[in-house]
């Protein structure tokens, strides 16, 4: 497949959003095709998956049900959305991907890694990300960003302090069993410096698929 999969990871509050709208502009301004899009969703289905996981009123949901749930719309999303944009050589963009469901199902709530694994092997069949940013936070700053910004909390939301530290501990440890993969990026630097170092990333990914073209 000649398109790249670039995929936007952190805890809650860490600037993902803003950064994807910044991606976008990029590759706009580069004449590269894209896709932007986000997980669980993506899709019809996906979206209709995710509107019952992010659902505060569904406190009795169980672990092992929200990690089927992701990967049911992982799957849809895969299927119609993802690869096929990839081998016509567009560009896809995400919200959070994979890494999420070690860190939010795993690490977080216990699911074992062994399980997720499996899983995902099932679905994925090997397939990952070309790049993944991380954006990282200290978590009681990421939360006062969430409070800041009002309205009502979803499910994930509303979980503490302790779950969000083993989500972002999670992240870390799997940014460094794969650093040509992964770019950890301070997040409580300036948002200028955030978005310098994703560029620098952007380009040397433009670069060497110009080079293999």
């Amino acid at each position: 497949m000649s398109g790249q999969f670039i995929t936007l990871e952190g805890t809650e509050g860490a600037g993902k959003s803003t950064n994807l709208e910044f991606i976008k502009e990029w590759l706009t301004s580069q004449g590269i095709e894209h896709i932007v899009t986000r997980e669980p969703g993506g899709t019809e289905i996906g979206e209709a998956i995710r509107a019952v996981l992010l659902n505060k009123d569904y406190t009795a949901m169980q672990a092992e049900t929200e990690l089927l749930l992701m990967f049911a719309a992982r799957a849809q999303h895969l299927q119609e959305k993802i690869l096929p944009a990839l081998q016509q050589g567009k560009w896809v963009v995400s919200d959070r991907f994979t890494d999420a469901t070690y860190a939010y199902q795993g690490a977080a709530r216990g699911m074992s890694f062994e399980r997720i694994a499996e899983i995902e092997h099932w679905v994925q069949q090997g397939f990952q990300p070309n790049t993944t940013f991380i954006f990282d936070l200290p978590i009681e700053i990421g939360m006062a960003r969430v409070a800041s910004r009002g309205g009502e909390t979803d499910r994930f939301e509303q979980e503490k302090q302790d779950f969000f530290e083993k989500v972002r501990a999670s992240y870390l440890q799997r940014a460094s069993l794969a650093p040509q993969r992964y770019r950890v990026l301070d997040a409580s630097q300036s948002l200028q410096k955030v978005q310098q170092d994703i560029v620098a990333r952007l380009q040397a990914m433009q670069q060497a698929v110009e080079k293999t073209a």
